[in-house]
């Protein structure tokens, strides 16, 4: 399996899942959602709608409303908990992530063709020390990606459906995003998007 490292701590598994893996893990998210279905972010102070709808798996989930960015053990909506994490999860978590506490945090993020992120850093846990593992699902996405610092030089790459990416040890803080979706690039999913599903440690271990 070809492993690349992008950057110190930056790494990046094209194609580690195959099409059965990936629909195995596609049908997995379908069930969670029908617990916890997609709602809209909002940012704080502005209320302005994120372009991202997403949901969560796992005991906690991270949202973002007025009131700020936060990790809660219940869905905004619905007020339910989090339906747990899908064992396949978990699994690439153990085989990939290098660190020997389980995650806290699931974010499931569904990018619809028009969707973006701007760049920003993954810096809402307690621990740092933890690695943050991304899984692509669907579409085609333009992952930029950066340094510690926002003014760092940027560079993209292309994570297509069943790539796998890992933020770890110095560029656990690296700036990062999504430029665009490729529609059309992936028949994985029943419409044109993407979800991108990253797990993290919330809490020291």
């Amino acid at each position: 399996m070809q492993r690349v490292e992008l950057a110190e701590g930056l790494i990046w598994w094209p194609g580690y899942l195959d099409r059965a893996a990936q629909e195995e893990l596609a049908a997995d998210i379908g069930t969670a959602l029908g617990r916890a279905p997609l709602f809209t972010p909002r940012m704080p102070r502005t209320n302005a709608p994120f372009s991202v709808r997403m949901s969560n798996v796992g005991p906690l989930g991270w949202v973002s409303d007025m009131d700020g960015y936060r990790y809660q053990a219940f869905h905004p909506e619905t007020r339910a908990p989090w339906p747990d994490f899908p064992a396949r999860l978990l699994a690439l978590w153990t085989d990939l992530s290098g660190h020997p506490a389980p995650p806290q945090a699931g974010l499931v993020n569904w990018y619809a063709p028009s969707a973006r992120m701007g760049l920003h850093q993954d810096r809402d846990e307690q621990d740092f020390t933890a690695p943050v593992l991304s899984v692509s699902l669907g579409d085609t996405a333009v992952f930029r990606y950066g340094g510690t610092e926002r003014r760092a030089p940027t560079r993209s790459i292309r994570l297509a459906s069943g790539d796998i990416l890992l933020l770890s040890g110095d560029s656990r803080l690296a700036f990062h995003g999504v430029d665009r979706i490729l529609p059309g690039t992936s028949t994985l999913l029943d419409e044109p998007g993407r979800f991108n599903l990253t797990l993290r440690r919330v809490t020291p271990a």
